[in-house]
């Protein structure tokens, strides 16, 4: 059986959702058995020298699959499918076509977002008021272009929701209640129908009850 390692409560901070929710997410599409491990971060377990042999950086998530171990949320999530043969076409071409746009959800739309939380957490004062301005609009441009490659289609690379489409979303949910996806309804209505399913609901309501809030506050 795999064990997820993921957080077991939320951050006194404030600083947002953790990345174990993708890996729940992918576990719950597949439908592989799995368990869950969950880590007192605020009680130092992330930094244990049992956690830091199995997770190179001392981040979660991390899977154990019977003594095969996981780091990074993105390839938790390919193995996953791989492992399922669920989320991903069999054939290289199609195969191929779809690690593409996990690579742009992760490396090009998700860097740019990421880095926008970044300076909002590290530079509230916004000394660096260029930065403040031209990364809301890098990502407006990103998600220009990932409007018009939806155009006509459901999913992003084919016509089966993926593995690409659920690291998409989960990109996408850090902005989910900001004004960012306003101008790009057809990228809205993708997030939409990835968050409408059944798999993602359930992730989310386990994550939730791992965290001790509600699930309405982290819709």
């Amino acid at each position: 059986m795999i064990t997820l390692y993921g957080f077991g409560r939320i951050f006194p901070e404030g600083h947002g959702e953790t990345k174990d929710l993708w890996a729940q997410w992918a576990l719950e599409e597949t439908g592989l058995p799995y368990r869950v491990h969950a880590l007192d971060h605020t009680g130092g377990e992330l930094d244990g020298e049992a956690y830091r042999r199995i997770s190179p950086f001392r981040q979660a998530p991390v899977i154990d699959d019977d003594g095969f171990v996981v780091a990074e949320s993105a390839a938790i999530a390919l193995y996953l499918a791989e492992k399922s043969g669920r989320l991903i076409p069999g054939d290289l071409q199609g195969r191929t076509r779809v690690v593409q746009w996990c690579f742009a959800a992760v490396a090009t739309v998700g860097t740019t977002l990421v880095c926008m939380d970044l300076i909002g957490m590290f530079d509230s004062g916004k000394a660096a008021s260029r930065l403040h301005a031209e990364l809301p609009q890098l990502a407006g441009r990103w998600l220009g272009e990932l409007d018009r490659h939806l155009e006509g289609r459901e999913w992003l690379a084919g016509t089966g929701f993926t593995v690409a489409d659920l690291m998409m979303a989960s990109v996408l949910r850090g902005i989910r209640h900001s004004d960012l996806l306003a101008p790009h309804p057809r990228v809205q209505a993708f997030y939409d129908r990835c968050r409408a399913r059944p798999a993602f609901e359930r992730a989310l309501a386990l994550y939730a009850e791992r965290l001790g809030v509600r699930v309405d506050d982290i819709r």
